[in-house]
């Protein structure tokens, strides 16, 4: 009996450690939009020695640490809201506006896959 503790053991430290990082994973994005419209996002991801955080560019006084495997989950819910402020969708173009309601850039949606993953993910 004594042969298997080690072995159950290390499958279950395996196991634990996999189905973690299975939930930290983000969800999955269109490479071309979610760049071009991450250039206007204020929120981004800051590296320290203690952790990730999640910061704003326009609000200094915003600052989240949230737990590691929730980090790119909490992203996401910030970017899908800033989205639905300032994301239109006109015709086949996608555009992205300012707090004032003034366009800032407009990218044209190529493929029917960029128009799903905009109504997916930020629920336009």
């Amino acid at each position: 009996m004594k042969k298997y503790i080690f072995w159950a053991l290390g499958a279950g430290f395996i196991f634990l450690g996999f189905s973690a990082y299975v939930q930290s994973l983000p969800e999955k994005k269109n490479n071309r939009i979610y760049t071009e419209v991450k250039k206007f996002s204020p929120y981004y991801i800051d590296k320290r020695f203690g952790g990730l955080r999640i910061l704003n560019k326009e609000d200094e006084s915003f600052k989240e640490k949230p737990d590691n495997i929730q980090v790119f989950h909490r992203l996401d819910e910030l970017e899908k809201a800033w989205g639905k402020r300032h994301l239109k969708l006109t015709n086949s173009q996608l555009l992205i506006v300012d707090a004032n309601g003034t366009t800032q850039s407009t990218i044209p949606l190529k493929t029917e896959d960029e128009l799903k993953f905009i109504h997916t993910f930020y629920g336009i």
